[in-house]
């Protein structure tokens, strides 16, 4: 059982660099980038190979939750490191770890939020489990499969099509309210809202 007082970590995943801004791996930095700017903050760098931001989370007073919303700076399939650094440095219970990630096996755009599970190929998630075990939550942004023949290394490493990106922010919206909300109200209210 977690420590209501505990902060919560939520780590949006990505690969640094201006090249892979707008890849759909990188998704999860997308949506950290938004809950920093709904909290007003800008990130720092931090000694664990991260970006971070601090805030709070849910209505203000006794119940709102304090929040770490972390870039890790390493590439994606070396998250694990930055990622520990960071629950260690924070002291934060892995029952307060948020990964916000990119998902093959989800129609573009539809959310899942759960907790635990595999990591269904992903690298940053068999990086993060590594280090952590698998008992952290999971905010899952669909992205769909490739096309075709398409590679699927290929396909998450390009950009977000222009038919894509015309309802990319309002999907990133909600998966940051999809966070917010998990923080806020627990994991059953937020799979209510949001698993579409």
């Amino acid at each position: 059982m977690t420590d209501d007082t505990s902060p919560w970590l939520v780590v949006g995943l990505g690969n640094p660099g201006g090249e892979y801004a707008g890849n759909r791996h990188n998704v999860g930095f997308m949506v950290a980038d938004l809950l920093a700017e709904r909290m007003g903050a800008r990130f720092k760098a931090h000694k664990s190979r991260a970006q971070v931001v601090e805030g709070r989370v849910g209505p203000p007073g006794p119940a709102s939750r304090r929040v770490v919303i972390a870039k890790p700076m390493s590439f994606m399939n070396l998250s694990g490191g930055p990622v520990t650094a960071l629950r260690d440095f924070y002291k934060v219970p892995v029952g307060h770890v948020v990964a916000v990630h990119d998902e093959l096996d989800i129609d573009y755009g539809a959310l899942r939020l759960k907790l635990g599970g595999g990591d269904n190929g992903h690298n940053g998630l068999k990086s993060i489990t590594k280090s952590l075990g698998a008992d952290y939550f999971r905010v899952r942004f669909g992205i769909g499969r490739p096309p075709g023949r398409m590679d699927v290394a290929a396909f998450v490493l390009k950009d977000f099509s222009a038919a894509e990106r015309r309802e990319l922010d309002y999907f990133v919206d909600r998966a940051a309210d999809a966070v917010e909300t998990l923080i806020a109200d627990g994991l059953e209210r937020a799979q209510g809202t949001y698993n579409s």
